[in-house]
């Protein structure tokens, strides 16, 4: 077991229940990084929140500084160079708060994720869907269409996974029934996934 991972089921141990899917995970997002791709997250709610949160911490240095590296970075001023960081690209669907609320009133808010997952997302890309339930109607069409794209899906639920659970390659089930007690295991697994990607790609601490 990966050594960060084995310090989060640590301080968190109900987590070590999934282990298994949250390294599953990694390599899932790891092999969309290697190649070039990107994250699409989206959630409702809480989740949402942990969509942007999540999006944050790998789009600059989370426990680790990431200095640019490399040709690009003499294409900048020195100044600017020195005070950017390297990122993996992720994009919260949740963002999108003209055409989410725009799709809502002219189409069906419940294919809002689903309309910018098929404007967004590319074949090797991965969505992550957020849900505690496993059953938000638009974190499914999402997924649906995520796969049509042939994208992968990742999913963070609560036990049961829901209905999202079969639509996904991965599905953290974290071991929890209660809205606000699975979103309380949502952010370490999320942290970690940060940590272990930045770790991959960056050098980590």
């Amino acid at each position: 077991m990966h050594g960060l991972l084995e310090d989060v089921i640590s301080r968190f141990p109900p987590l070590s229940t999934c282990a298994g899917d949250i390294d599953r995970a990694f390599e899932l997002l790891r092999a969309c990084y290697a190649r070039g791709g990107k994250i699409l997250l989206a959630g409702n709610g809480g989740s949402a929140a942990d969509a942007e949160h999540w999006s944050g911490e790998l789009l600059k240095g989370f426990a680790s500084k990431r200095p640019l590296a490399g040709e690009p970075r003499k294409k900048l001023p020195a100044e600017l160079a020195a005070g950017l960081q390297e990122a993996l690209p992720a994009i919260p669907l949740t963002a999108f708060i003209a055409l989410n609320t725009a799709f809502a009133n002219d189409v069906n808010a419940a294919f809002a994720f689903a309309q910018l997952v098929w404007g967004l997302g590319r074949e090797g890309d991965v969505l992550v869907g957020l849900s505690t339930s496993g059953n938000a109607a638009n974190i499914l069409h999402a997924a649906d269409v995520a796969k049509a794209r042939g994208m992968a899906v990742l999913g963070l639920t609560g036990a049961t996974g829901g209905k999202l659970a079969a639509k996904t390659d991965v599905c953290i089930r974290v071991p929890e029934t209660v809205t606000y007690k699975i979103q309380e295991l949502h952010l370490p697994v999320y942290h970690c996934l940060c940590l272990m990607l930045e770790e991959a790609f960056f050098g980590g601490k």
